[in-house]
This record gives structure tokens, C-alpha cells and sequence, in this order.
């Protein structure tokens, strides 16, 4: 019985990448040994068992033979003579192909060292086209280590593209590409995995919502960049170099979806695009199963976004409206991330990426005005059943127009 450290854990090691997560292998045993050893079983399909201590995962080595179509139709063999390089051969890149034994020395029998040093992702063998999820895996590892200049091998890129004309990602369910998205979301450089599954193919075959913003012209005036697909990706650029979460991340590559809808006679601009967005919003959350947080974000910042970028010319009255729609009196934490979402928005554009958004400040200055009107007072005057919300929005509405007068008298 032999035990690899493997995967993940050797790659970043060598790259000097923070990582997390450890995973095992172990050749020359079975499931009754590793039982026998003190390990839980957690896979029925696969064995891969829990160590007794650090509760680490140790899968046994394997070799897959390719039986249907898509991800999972695969027949496996676990047997005890199963070598270190049968299992790495399945693997999908060289880099995620290396292993460490107890000694520390390195199992490399794909080069996967030596590309790590070129900054090249490249497939293990042929083998790659058997599981469609690896086009999303390979964009989301061009997503998380573009910034030290990895890049897709250009046969790599050439096998993707051929599992994508051939319907192979037609295999994949929901979950597993809401899954691998919500990853790619959540790395340094998101835009990179839309762009590598956009270069390949795959991108109109799993979004295709996202992949129809390409092509799509903004007045230059507003946009330099002018191509709505380019200004998409700027913004979840700048929506990651904010650091935001999850849902901030999903509203930024979705805010335009309505622009792809456009009337053609009217291009480039794009009068009530907004609204327009929603119903390819709702179209793509219920098909990837998008969670509700990122969905009902996405929906909010699609419809408001143009009114934050206007909203100095809001009347007090629009504003507690806005708010309202947003339910910013309990919800502060979704308004802040939607004030972050327009401002990737703002900054996502040649020639903003450093500009000041004072719109989210002003908005933020006005729902803490609005949100010092108390309700409590509002019962205290004698005000009951509906006639409490008339009031508290009355006086909401006052306070922010009062202020408003007050920085008018300032600014002269």
C-alpha cells in the first residue's frame, strides 16, 4: 500500500499558490483494507474514504474506460494493481497530473513541472474528450491563474472546441455547471472563463443569454469599448477587483442581458433595456438553478442600475421608491452589494477603471437620512394601520428633500 499526496495541493505547492485542500491516493489496496485501516467510506460509486485523524480525503487509484455519453458514463477499475501513472493519465491536465510520495519526491510523467514554469494549461492525453466538464474546468484554471499569465495550450483549446461541436456538453446537468461558474465567479480574473468558453464554443451552448452580448454596439460616447460582450466583461473585472461576493458578481455579468434584445433600429442605443433583461435573467436562473441571493440581485440591479448612474437627478420621492423596491430598511446588505454592482458598472468602461463613483456615496448619504426617521415617532403622533406607512414615507420623503435643499445652499 502506497500513499500520493496528488492534484491540486502538488501543482500549487510547486506554483508557491496558496491552497487548502489535500487529496490522497493510494495503489496496492481495496476497500477492505482501507477499512480494515480505520478509513470511512463516503463514495458508493467511487471509494474514496476519509482518513480516521485529519479527516482528509484518500481515493484508491483508478483507470476509466469510456461507455456512454457525457460525465458519467464511465466503467472504472479499482483494483489493487493499479499504478501511480495509470491514474494520472486520466486526469485532465499535466499540471493537475503530478504526485508526491512520502519522500517528497515528485511523480511527473506528463511534464506537468515543465509546464508550470511555461504557464501553459495543457490536456494529459486524448482522453480529455471523454468528460464534457472539463471545457468549464480548464476555462476556470485560465480564470484563476490568468494573473501570473497562464494561457490554454492551443491543442487544448482545439479539443475543446471539438467536444462542443460534437453536443458533448449537451451531457452536462445543471448543477455541475452552476457549480464550476460559481467557482470561476469567485476567482481573481471571472472575465477569463466567459472569454475561453466564448473562444471555444461553449459559452453560446451554456449561456447563451451572455454569449449574445458580443457584437452588440453601445454609443461610443458612453461605452469606448463599445461592444456590450467587452463592457460585460470589464464590469465583472471590476466587480472581482472590489472584492465582492457571490451575488455582486452574477449581477455584473448579467446588468445588460436586455441590451442583446435591443431593437436593431434603434442601435446603439438602448432605451428600456433594463426591463428588457429580466425575463433572460429569469431564463438562465431557472436553467442553471441559480441561487435565489445571486437571481433576485441580478433581477434588481438589471432594472436600477441606469437609476444610480442618474440618480442626482432623482426627486426625494423616486429615491424612497428605490428603496423601497429594495427593502433597504432591512436589506442593507443587498443594497450595498447593488451600489457595488453599479459601480463595476461605472468603472467597467476605457478609460473609468479608477473613477470615482460618487452615485453609490450619495445613495448611501440618502438611505441613512431616510433611515433616521423613526418609526416609533411616527405611532407616537397618533398615526395607526395604514396610515403609519403614508407617514413614515411622507416624512422619508421630507427629510431627504430637506437635506437635498441643504447641499444646494452649500454648493452655492
Amino acid at each position: 500500500m502506497q500513499v500520493y499526496l496528488v492534484g491540486g495541493a502538488v501543482r500549487d505547492q510547486i506554483l508557491g499558490y496558496p491552497f487548502k485542500d489535500k487529496d490522497y491516493l493510494v495503489t496496492g489496496a481495496n476497500v477492505e483494507q482501507m477499512l480494515d485501516a480505520g478509513y470511512q467510506q463516503v463514495g458508493k460509486s467511487f471509494p474514496v474514504f476519509l482518513h480516521p485523524k485529519t479527516q482528509h480525503e484518500y481515493a484508491l487509484a483508478r483507470t476509466e474506460k469510456k461507455s456512454g455519453q457525457g460525465y458519467t458514463g464511465f466503467v472504472c477499475d479499482f483494483s489493487p494493481d493499479i499504478t501511480i501513472e495509470q491514474d494520472l493519465v486520466r486526469r485532465d491536465l499535466t499540471i493537475n497530473a503530478m504526485a508526491q510520495d512520502a519522500h517528497g519526491q515528485i511523480i511527473d510523467p506528463f511534464n506537468g513541472q515543465k509546464d508550470l514554469e511555461e504557464k501553459r494549461l495543457r490536456h494529459v492525453s486524448d482522453a480529455f474528450i471523454e468528460d464534457p466538464l472539463r471545457v468549464l474546468r480548464v476555462a476556470r484554471f485560465a480564470a484563476r491563474y490568468h494573473h501570473l499569465g497562464f494561457i490554454v495550450a492551443e491543442d487544448t483549446l482545439a479539443l475543446m472546441s471539438q467536444m462542443v461541436s460534437k453536443g458533448e456538453l449537451d451531457a452536462l446537468i445543471a448543477e455541475r455547471v452552476w457549480k464550476e461558474t460559481e467557482s470561476a465567479l469567485m476567482e481573481r480574473d471571472p472575465q477569463v472563463f466567459f472569454e475561453t468558453l466564448r473562444q471555444t464554443g461553449a459559452l453560446k451552448i451554456i449561456m447563451p443569454e451572455v454569449d449574445a452580448l458580443w457584437g452588440v454596439p453601445n454609443p461610443p460616447k458612453w461605452h469606448p469599448e463599445i461592444d456590450t460582450g467587452i463592457h460585460t466583461m470589464m464590469v465583472l473585472k471590476q466587480a472581482a477587483s472590489l472584492r465582492s461576493e457571490l451575488p455582486v458578481r452574477f449581477a455584473a455579468l448579467t446588468h445588460d442581458l436586455g441590451k442583446a434584445l435591443t431593437p436593431k433600429d434603434i442601435l446603439p442605443h438602448h432605451h428600456g433595456h433594463e426591463k428588457l433583461g429580466l425575463a433572460p435573467i429569469r431564463q438562465l436562473c431557472e436553467r442553471l438553478k441559480v441561487p435565489n441571493l445571486c437571481r433576485d440581485l441580478a433581477l434588481l440591479t438589471s432594472e436600477f442600475h441606469t437609476h444610480t448612474h442618474k440618480v442626482l437627478e432623482l426627486k426625494p420621492g423616486t429615491l424612497v421608491k428605490l428603496f423601497d423596491k429594495f427593502d433597504a430598511w432591512r436589506k442593507t446588505e443587498r443594497f450595498e452589494q447593488f451600489l457595488q454592482a453599479c459601480t463595476a458598472d461605472m468603472r467597467g468602461r476605457a478609460g473609468f477603471e479608477r473613477a470615482r463613483y460618487e452615485q453609490a456615496d450619495y445613495l448611501r448619504d440618502m438611505l441613512a437620512i431616510a433611515n433616521s426617521v423613526r418609526v416609533k415617532d411616527v405611532i407616537a403622533a397618533g398615526f395607526k394601520g395604514p396610515k403609519i406607512r403614508e407617514e413614515l414615507t411622507a416624512r422619508r420623503i421630507n427629510a431627504i428633500a430637506e437635506q437635498k435643499n441643504l447641499d444646494t445652499k452649500k454648493a452655492q
